[in-house]
C-alpha cells in the first residue's frame, strides 16, 4: 500500500444525506455482527457502518450508527446487545477524532496504528462488561478462547481481558481496512477533511490478514504462558 497522500475537498453532504448514510452504517453493522454470528467466527465484524460514519461525517455521527446498532441487533440477540452500546462509542470516537482530527489515516502506518489503539480501547471497555455483567461468557464464538485460556489455568478475570485483546486486535484491523475500502469508494465531495493512503484491493486484503494473524500469535504466546503468569 502506497502512502500517497490525498486531500478531500469540501464536503456536500447535507444533514438528510448524513442522517441516511449513519442508517446505513447502522444497518451494515447489524448485517455485519449477524454474519458473524452465524458463520460462528470468533470475530464481531459489526463496526463496519462504525468505522465509515465516523470517518466521513465525524465520531459523534459514528458513535450513533454504533448505538443504532446496538438498540436494532436488540431483534437478533435480545437485550444482551445493549450494554455495548458503550463500546460502540468508544471506538467510534477514536476512529472518529483520528482520522478526521489527528489525521491519522495519511499513511497505511498510521492508520495501522489508529485501529491498533480502537482494538485497545474496545478491549479494555468490553472486558468488564463481559465479565460483570455476563460472567465471562455471552455466547458469541469468542467464548471459546476465553475457555482456553482458562484451562490453562489463568483465571477468568485475566482470561476475558485476554481473549478480548486478542480477538479486538484481529477484529479491528480487518474492520479498519474494510472500512477504508469503502470509504475510497464514497465520491470524493464526501469525504471532506480526510488524508488517506492511496490504496489497492491486494494491499487491504494484507493489511486484513496481519490482523487476522496478529490475533492468532498472540493467542498462541499467551497460552504458551506459564500457569499464573
Amino acid at each position: 500500500m502506497a502512502s500517497a497522500l490525498r486531500r478531500r475537498p469540501a464536503t456536500v453532504m447535507s444533514t438528510t444525506q448524513a442522517v441516511m448514510l449513519v442508517a446505513l452504517a447502522a444497518a451494515a453493522d447489524v448485517m455485519g455482527g449477524w454474519a458473524a454470528g452465524l458463520l460462528h467466527v470468533p470475530v464481531f465484524l459489526d463496526t463496519v457502518g462504525t468505522f465509515v460514519a465516523a470517518a466521513v461525517l465525524g465520531p459523534w455521527w459514528g458513535a450513533a450508527a454504533g448505538v443504532g446498532n446496538n438498540v436494532v441487533s436488540v431483534l437478533f440477540n435480545g437485550p444482551s446487545s445493549l450494554p455495548f452500546a458503550v463500546v460502540s462509542i468508544a471506538v467510534a470516537l477514536v476512529w472518529g477524532y483520528g482520522l478526521r482530527t489527528f489525521r491519522m489515516g495519511r499513511s497505511a502506518w498510521t492508520l495501522l496504528a489508529l485501529n491498533l489503539v480502537v482494538a485497545l480501547v474496545a478491549a479494555l471497555v468490553s472486558a468488564p462488561i463481559v465479565y460483570l455483567v455476563f460472567g465471562g461468557a455471552t455466547g458469541h464464538a469468542s467464548d471459546a478462547l476465553t475457555l482456553a485460556f482458562e484451562a490453562a489455568g489463568k483465571g477468568l478475570a485475566s482470561a476475558v481481558v485476554v481473549s478480548n485483546l486478542v480477538l479486538n486486535a484481529a477484529d479491528k484491523l480487518i474492520t479498519g481496512y474494510v472500512g477504508l475500502a469503502i470509504v475510497e469508494a464514497l465520491p470524493e465531495q464526501d469525504t471532506a477533511g480526510l488524508r488517506l493512503p492511496a490504496s489497492s484491493r491486494g494491499g487491504l486484503l494484507a493489511m486484513a490478514a496481519l490482523g487476522t494473524a496478529l490475533g492468532v500469535m498472540l493467542a498462541l504466546v499467551y497460552l504458551a504462558l506459564p500457569a499464573g503468569a
